[in-house]
């Protein structure tokens, strides 16, 4: 029997559960409390300036082009997809290694840096594909009910990888801390420090120097306008600036929801916002999980965000640009052991406009630089405008060139935008850690265990972090819905 079905957010997960139950025929309606859809995945348009707000990196295609199969279409059908090469560029304190597009480039780039590393590296990478074909095609696709999820007949012979590190695993065979720092980055996309995050997730660097760095042309929002529009031709509703206030419950069932201040009925809701504001929604004896239980959970970080737009090309930069001048150490310290505002952090800069010339007016270069921060610090404007003289000026030093006289203006995020606009736990940028003990059937349930009817998708529950695994979700969530339907 078909349901009529209300989706709250309409991120990622959201926008791809919508998909996939309104393809079965279901009656979908999706209540967004924001004036338009993509969750954290926004833009900013400013005097001709286009920025990504939220994700800027483009990695796993092979999950997009998944998605958009399932409904006998093409990415290529929405938004052109470009390669970058170089992919990225890490600037360390005394020299930059350049990422290329292909593995041949890296290797010689790792030969550069240490004599004999390409052999390891290739090594590396090629068990690195193997747990991806395996975390991709096999474990990620499970529901995170049970532990026995994780037990099929190649992770079985993998299980040391679940009681080793990613930092152990890269310094058996890497001497060279740009090596090492080079490798331990794609594991920060999923929210842990490289010594909490098990051996397995190598599959990251597949993802990385396999799979390679793309961009949509436009920005990440063009994969939304897809998503949305997608979702607009199989029938789902969108309601913007809808700020669902409660999730209604009778009998223990999800019976629908109180949107600016209107009832309104399902037989089934799914959340797509934040986990913990989705359960603030009900009444506390229908709550899975108390403060205690997500006071204690290790969450990935919070970020400070600039969009700043520049009035002429820069130099010495590519599309990605990591700045690892820093104690890469020291930084991850300050954001989950004794969190605090960092002394020398590690930041992140993004100029699409190097590679897609729509990004900017002509001439000009959009830029957009993060900090990765520790959640729920205190948040100021001075605080703001301090940071951001901070890596500008070491932004300046490392590249060669003046580009503060050049700023035409400068908008910032940070933990106070991700707690009012998203309704962010701690004011969280990408959600819970992928820690061995929040890893698949450890993490927030998919499902209530409390009420009936009632489900949850997006970065704090199963698979995790990113942009790829909350297309996942999304999924694994609409056939769960589906499933429980049909018994």
């Amino acid at each position: 029997m078909k349901k009529k079905i209300i989706i709250i957010g309409s991120g990622f997960s959201a926008l791809a559960a919508a998909c996939y139950l309104a393809k079965e025929g279901n009656s979908v309606s999706i209540y967004e409390k924001n004036n338009t859809t993509g969750g954290r995945c926004r833009q900013l348009i400013k005097d001709g300036f286009t920025f990504d707000i939220g994700p800027s990196w483009y990695w796993m295609p092979d999950i997009f082009d998944k998605f958009f199969a399932d409904f006998n279409k093409k990415t290529s059908d929405y938004y052109q997809l470009d390669k970058l090469n170089p992919a990225y560029k890490i600037f360390f304190s005394d020299d930059s290694i350049t990422i290329g597009d292909s593995m041949d480039k890296i290797c010689v780039e790792f030969e550069r840096i240490e004599k004999g590393s390409s052999k390891h590296l290739r090594k590396f990478i090629s068990e690195a594909q193997k747990n991806y074909n395996i975390a991709i095609n096999k474990i990620v696709l499970r529901p995170g009910v049970s532990p026995l999820e994780l037990i099929t007949p190649e992770t079985a012979i993998r299980v040391n990888q679940f009681f080793t590190t990613i930092s152990k695993q890269v310094r058996k065979k890497f001497k060279n801390p740009k090596l090492i720092a080079t490798l331990e980055f794609p594991v920060l996309f999923l929210g842990a420090k490289p010594n909490k995050t098990p051996s397995f997730y190598n599959f990251m660097n597949y993802a990385d120097f396999g799979l390679g760095t793309w961009h949509p042309k436009g920005g990440m929002y063009e994969i939304i306008k897809a998503m949305t529009s997608l979702a607009k031709e199989l029938g789902v509703t969108i309601n913007t600036n809808a700020n669902v206030e409660k999730i209604r419950v009778q009998h223990k069932k999800a019976i629908g929801i109180t949107v600016n201040n209107e009832n309104i009925d399902a037989d089934v809701v799914l959340s797509g916002a934040d986990y913990h504001h989705s359960e603030s929604l009900l009444d506390v004896e229908h709550r899975q999980y108390s403060e205690a239980y997500w006071d204690k959970k290790t969450f990935a970080p919070s970020s400070l965000l600039f969009y700043v737009g520049f009035d002429k090309k820069l130099d010495n930069i590519e599309h990605h640009n990591l700045f690892f001048d820093t104690d890469f150490e020291k930084h991850a310290e300050e954001i989950y052991d004794t969190p605090k505002w960092p002394k020398d952090p590690l930041f992140y800069v993004n100029f699409p406009s190097i590679t897609d010339n729509s990004m900017a007016p002509k001439g000009c270069e959009t830029g957009f630089f993060l900090i990765p921060i520790a959640t729920d610090l205190k948040d100021t404007p001075e605080l703001r405008t301090s940071y951001f003289n901070l890596i500008i000026k070491r932004f300046q030093e490392k590249t060669k060139q003046n580009v503060e006289n050049s700023i035409i203006f400068k908008e910032s995020f940070c933990v106070n935008d991700f707690k009012e606009q998203y309704n962010s736990y701690k004011g969280n940028a990408y959600g819970m850690a992928n820690t061995l003990l929040q890893t698949a059937f450890l993490r927030p349930k998919l499902k209530s265990k409390k009420v009936e009817n009632l489900y949850f998708t997006g970065q704090l529950t199963v698979p995790g972090p990113g942009v790829p695994p909350a297309l996942i979700s999304g999924k694994l969530a609409s056939e769960l819905i589906i499933k429980n339907s049909n018994t």
